[in-house]
């Protein structure tokens, strides 16, 4: 298989070498984490001619032996070296039984650089500072961003390579298909192996009709707004019978595993977090056609979910804006940054154009205020809105170049 350097997680791994913190890589199953992991070794090899590398990778029969934590700690102790830099690699870490005891003694020694990848259905963000004693240091990664997409198949003309990922997504292990069939159907079966052996094997889930259902529901409601009482009646008018509990519960789950991320709407005029009615997205829009099929696409839709995904890999909290009644699609928060988005498929239609430019020039602070779409020209500005091309913006060339 083909590799590309993912230099935005590679720096973050680089900027923590030598910190007594826990490395931990999550990410969605497929994403490329044991690949990062690797890619970070090999950099260790060329740059610390002290090193010792400890690597156990679980998905590897060699290390069966040490799916028990006595074993896996007795293993790393062995294989110590005084005076070196000692660093410690474990891949699928969930794979062993007790890992956490074996980390948490790893590092209370003070002896060990220590990085790690699980399955996210059991090492979650929000369980991290439970399971370790240690202080944490996550890294998330995603699939492939459109800029990665773009590098991996060698794109220059960034206009046409974004019909190709809105497409084909960013799990990049569908990119040895040579077919879209082919390649949903192993999009498809990594969204399956997510859903039914990390999520039901975790979780203990009875009812995966259900589950299953909700996913489809949930697939095809990208974008929209949410609320648990608004899918049991959904459910209802199709005979399926489930509670508000049991929706907020499996929604829950889905989110933890970093199969959705979920979106709070936000009261900009009031400055306050709304309770009713959320948005999710999907941790790559191919697994809607993958799941859903192509037809009747809604290309609006994936290029809101590509533009939330890219935010968060960004590092900005997001948040669904509310404004005098409307909605504005992003309100996207970084320390003291602050900005608002909308996004379109085409804002051609001086009406369309219309609707999505006037919840923005209602917003009185003067934080940038952008419009991204597929307009396939220069950036420009329409009364203090900034006006961007989706693509050039997921790439970096004008998001952040100034307009006389």
């Amino acid at each position: 298989m083909k590799l590309i350097e993912r230099r935005f997680y590679l720096d973050k791994l680089k900027d923590v070498i030598g910190t007594p913190d826990i490395k931990v890589i999550t990410g969605i199953r497929r994403s490329g984490k044991s690949k990062l992991l690797e890619a970070f070794m090999d950099y260790v090899k060329r740059t610390d001619a002290n090193a010792n590398l400890i690597h156990i990778n679980f998905n590897l029969s060699e290390f069966e032996s040490l799916a028990e934590y006595h074993a896996l700690n007795d293993y790393i102790e062995r294989a110590h070296v005084p005076g070196q830099n000692n660093y410690v690699l474990i891949d699928e870490i969930q794979m062993c039984v007790g890992f956490e005891k074996t980390v948490n003694s790893l590092h209370a020694s003070e002896k060990y650089d220590i990085y790690i990848t699980g399955s996210n259905a059991f090492l979650l963000s929000s369980d991290l500072a439970t399971l370790f004693t240690g202080r944490t240091f996550e890294i998330k990664v995603f699939p492939f961003s459109f800029q990665e997409f773009m590098q991996y198949f060698e794109l220059t003309n960034q206009y046409a390579a974004f019909n190709r990922y809105i497409q084909e997504g960013g799990m990049s292990g569908s990119y040895l298909y040579k077919t879209p069939e082919s390649k949903y159907n192993y999009i498809a079966d990594v969204f399956q192996t997510l859903i039914v052996r990390d999520i039901q094997r975790k979780y203990k889930i009875r009812n995966m009709p259900l589950m299953e259902q909700l996913c489809d529901f949930m697939i095809d409601n990208i974008s929209n707004l949410i609320s648990t009482r608004s899918v049991v009646k959904a459910f209802a008018s199709g005979q399926i019978k489930t509670n508000d509990r049991t929706i907020s519960t499996y929604l829950k789950y889905l989110c933890n595993a970093f199969a959705f991320y979920r979106v709070r709407r936000y009261d900009i005029q009031g400055k306050r977090y709304l309770s009713s009615n959320d948005k999710y997205y999907l941790c790559d829009h191919a697994f809607k056609y993958a799941k859903l099929g192509t037809k009747n696409a809604d290309y609006g839709r994936s290029i809101e979910n590509i533009v939330a995904i890219e935010l968060l890999r960004r590092g900005y909290e997001l948040y669904a804006g509310v404004l005098y009644k409307k909605e504005i699609d992003f309100v996207a928060i970084k320390r003291s940054e602050k900005l608002y988005i909308q996004v379109a498929n085409s804002i051609d239609d001086p009406d369309t154009f219309q609707r999505e430019v006037e919840p923005l020039l209602k917003i009185r602070d003067a934080y940038p205020k952008i419009i991204l779409a597929r307009t396939r020209q220069e950036t420009y500005q329409y009364e203090g809105v900034k006006i961007i091309d989706v693509a050039d913006w997921l790439i970096g060339s004008q998001a952040m170049r100034p307009i006389s």
